[in-house]
């Protein structure tokens, strides 16, 4: 049967300079072609704007590439017996309204799924963010009963999970930083025993020590800087430390120049790993399942900041960027 599907895409018009602008972007039509045998054409539903994309960007793509990216889309047309028309998908196929696939890129949401949670979540808490705290937590911070958790960034997509699972771990004290008084009074609704605006705070040095006396155990870094090199002296001794991400750096025309983190590093004897959540690719389905039982549980909560239409993409990546979410960002096409 011939048919005619147009795609609309956002391409990199330009590599970013400093902070992204939207005319960094460009929206265009590609006419798709019919399928083979073996393809499988796909409508996105929610796509994902994330952290990594910012770096990523700079370093893998060109300029006039579709901008990368993560998607729940929904199976429209298949020639493949392995998928059915009507299932939904998580997909890495970039910024786009339709693609075609070969299915092998392809992960179905697990048929546990229950009709009544936001397909969404499969981008966020039960996603490659929720994955990410997941083994971060269990794998390189190696959190035990009772420890002291810390984490900045803390009401972001991975942030807000952090809190959570370190709780369902058993962990004593969690302390959180956010960037508002309205997200610091959140992570206290989801459970965390202490939080503080980095931005209102005189030292940070001291809302540090004041929110844990005795120091941390576990620090789940999302944000490197400043806040990394002054938490590293609150940490304590045999401390772990996750580095997950740099989003206060990401967009630094000239690098930060921070303190040398080698002294105390030394004479508490940390452990400082950095890692991405692909290196436990071969055990992401044990991973979904467990936290796709929380959240049916209700012991993980979620919250997503949605914004409307494809052709709000760069404005709500740009948004992310600046902080302005709650919980996981995600853009309903």
């Amino acid at each position: 049967m011939l048919r005619m599907v147009t795609a609309k895409v956002w391409v990199l018009k330009k590599h970013f300079e400093g902070f992204p602008k939207t005319s960094d972007f460009n929206l265009k039509k590609i006419e798709l072609p019919n399928l083979k045998d073996g393809e499988l054409l796909l409508e996105s539903v929610f796509l994902s704007v994330d952290p990594y994309m910012r770096p990523y960007s700079q370093r893998d793509m060109k300029e006039g590439d579709i901008m990368i990216g993560t998607q729940v889309a929904r199976i429209v047309e298949s020639n493949n017996p392995a998928f059915t028309v009507g299932a939904f998908v998580v997909a890495r196929s970039g910024w786009r309204t339709h693609f075609i696939s070969d299915g092998k890129d392809l992960q179905l949401l697990p048929s546990t799924w229950p009709e009544s949670l936001p397909k969404s979540l499969a981008l966020g808490t039960v996603g490659m963010p929720g994955l990410t705290v997941y083994f971060g937590l269990l794998e390189v911070c190696k959190m035990k009963l009772g420890e002291t958790v810390l984490v900045n960034a803390a009401v972001g997509a991975v942030g807000s999970v952090v809190g959570q699972l370190a709780k369902i771990g058993g962990c004593k004290v969690l302390v959180g930083c956010a960037g508002s008084d309205y997200k610091v009074a959140y992570l206290k609704k989801i459970g965390f025993d202490g939080a503080f605006n980095y931005k209102t705070v005189v030292y940070l040095d001291e809302a540090l020590r004041k929110a844990s006396p005795d120091g941390y155990d576990c620090f789940f870094d999302n944000a490197g800087g400043e806040f990394a090199s002054i938490a590293i002296n609150h940490m304590k001794k045999y401390g772990r430390i996750a580095v997950c991400g740099a989003i206060s750096q990401y967009n630094d025309s000239v690098p930060q120049k921070g303190p040398y983190v080698q002294v105390p590093m030394i004479f508490k004897e940390l452990q400082m790993e950095e890692f991405i959540v692909t290196h436990w690719n071969n055990r992401w389905e044990e991973g979904l399942k467990a936290l796709l039982k929380w959240v049916v549980e209700g012991k993980v909560k979620c919250h997503e900041q949605v914004t409307e239409g494809f052709g709000n993409m760069p404005m709500a990546f740009i948004g992310m960027l600046k902080g302005e979410n709650l919980g996981k960002a995600i853009v309903k096409v």
